[in-house]
């Protein structure tokens, strides 16, 4: 058994100072406050006084990480699954970038397969399939080769059952309508990213289904006064929630206060698009079929194009907090 003493539990919509939370294995046995319940005999303890205690969090786009990226090797995601509750995270969405069809169908294959005998870590939920039908001029460090225009015939058996939760399109593509109505009837969540859709295009694409935005600002279509773009569409609207990368890198501060601004808390969700560099030293590492180079901040290809992030969830809340 664990006693968590003196913490101060945030579980919105609630914020609770010193309080004491019992654990015996994996259960929650009570939460009271501080001093009031006797302590079980043997009872582990950890003083928690000035700290924070908070539900476990969920990543919506995390590629890999400690050495790992899912789209080489998919795999892993099991072993990064294992160390992800040293960062806070419980559950995830694994992430598999552009690549080739037998790579997504390994990936779904690892995912129903399941975890190994004994094993212990943050759920992955489902898959996170960023591509292929992205915007080539959009493309960021996605491989050229692996983009393909929405096809029907690519995404048979990409459903929410099989262990499709989430896939990111450009909807200015020609046949993403279709797409989109197939994806949908299976219960996947369709996301706008890596697009260069005009304010048209996006609408387009919200009618068509899509209900949420890839890591808002980045590889997108921009902002202007007489062309609001992906960047406007989503900030425009307050029922379409918008992934955000706040590692001081992707997006400026400014663009993290206007997105807080014209959102809301519900709406905002922290993601780290986290690479294999994450708990990494600098080094060469892979995302997909690209080398990607991790500096003590930031994950890039050779040319400077940034591929993913280093960011933990700890450091983006804090990063929040203060932008």
């Amino acid at each position: 058994m664990l006693l968590i003493e003196n913490a101060t539990i945030v579980s919105p919509p609630e914020t609770r100072p010193n309080q004491d939370i019992l654990i015996d294995g994996a259960t929650i046995v009570r939460v009271s406050p501080h001093g009031r319940d006797p302590v079980p005999s043997g009872a582990e303890r950890f003083d928690a006084t000035g700290l924070i205690v908070t539900p476990g969090w969920f990543d919506l786009q995390i590629n890999g990480g400690f050495g790992h990226d899912f789209t080489v090797d998919p795999t892993t995601i099991w072993r990064v699954a294992a160390r992800l509750p040293e960062l806070g995270l419980t559950a995830f969405l694994p992430t598999i970038i552009t690549s080739p069809p037998e790579v997504r169908a390994r990936a779904l294959s690892v995912l129903q397969a399941g975890p190994p005998p004994g094993w212990q870590g943050a759920r992955p939920l489902g898959l996170h399939f960023e591509g292929p039908f992205l915007s080539p001029q959009r493309r960021g460090a996605h491989p050229p080769a692996y983009l393909h225009p929405p096809d029907v015939a690519l995404v048979q058996g990409w459903t929410r059952e099989n262990g499709v939760w989430l896939v990111t399109m450009a909807p200015e593509l020609p046949g993403f309508a279709e797409v989109a109505a197939h994806l949908r009837a299976g219960g996947v969540v369709l996301s706008m990213g890596h697009t260069s859709a005009t304010w048209a295009d996006a609408e387009a694409g919200f009618a068509a289904g899509i209900t949420y935005g890839t890591h808002l600002f980045n590889a997108m279509s921009g902002f202007h006064h007489r062309e609001p773009g992906a960047v406007g569409a989503l900030l425009a609207r307050a029922d379409i929630p918008v992934g955000l990368i706040v590692d001081g890198i992707h997006v400026h501060p400014a663009a993290v206060r206007v997105a807080w601004r014209c959102k809301s808390p519900e709406t905002i969700t922290l993601v780290t698009d986290a690479c294999a560099g994450l708990g990494m030293p600098p080094g060469r590492y892979r995302l997909g079929a690209m080398e990607i180079i991790v500096s003590e901040d930031r994950a890039t290809l050779p040319d400077g194009t940034l591929a993913g992030s280093i960011v933990t969830p700890a450091r983006a809340v804090r990063n929040l907090m203060a932008y």
